[in-house]
């Protein structure tokens, strides 16, 4: 069962997620449509080895794994999955050490896309 990662990273992208997947399988979208695909990250399905190194490391609490995507985001399952269809659009994130995020922030993001906790 692969991990998804959802609109949680929009605009926030960190790369802690990628710096420890083994099979380097977390892809940023180079092409055109960025209103399809927005600025976030995205787990290929097909290569995701369901290890979930990635979901602790995510410090805006981004990333699910498949089934336990809340309901919210659902979309973002197939936004993953249509990356499938484009692949050569998409490009392994190199890794970039970035300031973490604040417990308020984390907060203030999970509201704005109407994840209330």
């Amino acid at each position: 069962m692969p991990w998804t990662i959802t609109r949680l990273c929009r605009d926030c992208i960190d790369t802690g997620c990628v710096s420890v997947c083994p099979v380097d399988c977390i892809y940023e979208y180079v092409g055109a449509d960025k209103e399809k695909f927005p600025n976030q990250l995205y787990i290929d399905p097909d290569e995701c080895i369901d290890c979930g190194a990635c979901e602790p490391e995510c410090p805006w609490e981004a990333i699910f794994e498949e089934p336990a995507v809340p309901e919210v985001f659902k979309d973002d399952v197939a936004l993953n999955h249509a990356m499938l269809e484009i692949k050569d659009q998409f490009k392994v994130m190199p890794f970039k050490k970035v300031e973490h995020p604040t417990p308020e922030q984390i907060a203030e993001n999970k509201k704005k896309w109407g994840l209330e906790t």
